[in-house]
């Protein structure tokens, strides 16, 4: 069973889909790479941002819920996703972002090997976070967004869970999932999984007076982690299951193969494979741009598009 190498994509819920769109298109300059709708409730579209082809470590997801209620973020969540940009593009950031009217803070960064972080929130209420690091440049960003590309974002970079009770999520991630602790400073713990590094850092915080949060608008829904292929992945199935916990049959997500469960704090994990990736459907050049659909949900193609709004 090879190892989880990273984060895959994390899932959000927002509320307007057109000003989902809005923002992380035309504001944060991530590519819409696949227009879907969740396959567990085709009423509502799953949008996928990412890079020009939607690399696994790059993805934020949104299933739009118009008019559904904020959520809050307490223990057993996901507090905040953060993105890592390259080191001179932090003023061109806190400028863009103002322009469009965005409240931003500028954050003392919490370890050592980040340089600058730039806390804010979209539309809904999502806490995201751009950081500044030298390794950004790792990672290519999308050429042909509206971001110049040498301050293009450079995929994921890290998500902050916070728990109220640290100890048994932390001994899961060790010795259940294969985290590393690569650093501790006051309430935080970093952990660092497969190659280490922006993509494949997870922030554990630990505040014991958190209580418990809402999954709604404006919160992570889960998080997925990447692993090579199929046969990885029912290894891992099969490992997480002798630890005891409830996982998932393998989903078909089209463009991914997923199983799910729930660490410890009541965080929702998803294990999710590399491949097929985006262009099964559509090509390089056309990510985005139309509705697509499983096979299974095609027959429903046209009651689907007269319930979803327009983007």
């Amino acid at each position: 069973m090879e190892g989880i190498q990273g984060l895959h994509h994390v899932t959000a819920l927002a509320g307007d889909p057109r000003g989902n769109l809005g923002f992380y298109r035309e504001v944060l300059g991530l590519r819409l790479v696949k227009r879907t709708v969740n396959f567990d409730d085709p009423g509502a579209y799953h949008l996928y941002y990412g890079d020009a082809l939607g690399r696994p470590g790059t993805l934020l997801t949104f299933f739009p819920w118009p008019g559904a209620r904020p959520g809050q973020v307490g223990a057993g969540q996901v507090a905040v996703t953060a993105f890592t940009i390259p080191a001179a593009a932090i003023g061109y950031w806190q400028e863009r972002l103002q322009a469009h009217g965005v409240a931003v803070e500028r954050i003392a960064p919490r370890f050592q090997e980040e340089e600058v972080v730039l806390g804010f929130r979209d539309p809904d209420g999502l806490a995201l976070e751009l950081v500044a690091h030298p390794r950004a440049e790792e990672r290519a960003g999308w050429p042909d967004g509206p971001v110049p590309l040498d301050a293009a974002i450079r995929g994921l970079h890290a998500v902050t869970l916070l728990e109220a009770v640290g100890e048994p999520t932390l001994r899961f991630l060790i010795e259940g999932m294969g985290f590393r602790v690569e650093r501790e400073e006051g309430d935080r713990i970093r952990l660092q999984v497969g190659p280490g590094g922006p993509g494949a850092w997870m922030d554990l915080w630990i505040d014991p007076r958190a209580s418990r949060g809402r999954v709604a608008v404006g919160t992570v829904h889960h998080v997925a982690w990447r692993v090579a292929n199929e046969a990885d992945q029912g290894a891992w199935r099969t490992h997480l299951q002798a630890w005891g916990l409830y996982v998932t049959p393998v989903m078909d997500r089209k463009y991914f193969r997923s199983i799910y469960f729930r660490e410890p704090g009541g965080v929702l994990f998803e294990i999710a494979t590399d491949p097929p990736g985006f262009t099964v459907d559509e090509p390089p050049e056309r990510l985005g741009t139309g509705l697509m659909l499983p096979d299974w949900l095609e027959p429903q193609r046209g009651e689907i598009e007269r319930a979803l709004p327009p983007l």
